[in-house]
């Protein structure tokens, strides 16, 4: 719900205030061009499927870009507290 100030004009929220005057940013589209889920009946056929388009799939793999982006891996945001 929007307040108003005495002269009518809308009162700005806090996080409002701290972002006036900064630079539009606008996000790219990254979301995928279609999905598709795969089903295995055995760990050989999803290690063949790996060899197939050449990426790794583990255990704890539960999706996969094709063809594979470098670079596109999120490890380098990780923030990590070294003493």
């Amino acid at each position: 719900m929007t307040q108003y100030d005495l002269l009518g004009k809308p009162l700005k929220e806090e996080w409002e205030k701290e972002w006036e005057d900064m630079p539009e940013f606008v996000q790219e589209d990254k979301e995928s061009f279609q999905k598709i889920t795969i089903n295995f009946k055995c760990q050989e056929d999803v290690r063949a499927f790996g060899k197939l388009i050449k990426q790794k799939i583990t255990p704890n793999t539960n999706s996969l870009r094709f063809p594979n982006e470098e670079g596109a891996s999120l490890d380098k945001f990780v923030y990590k507290n070294e003493p």
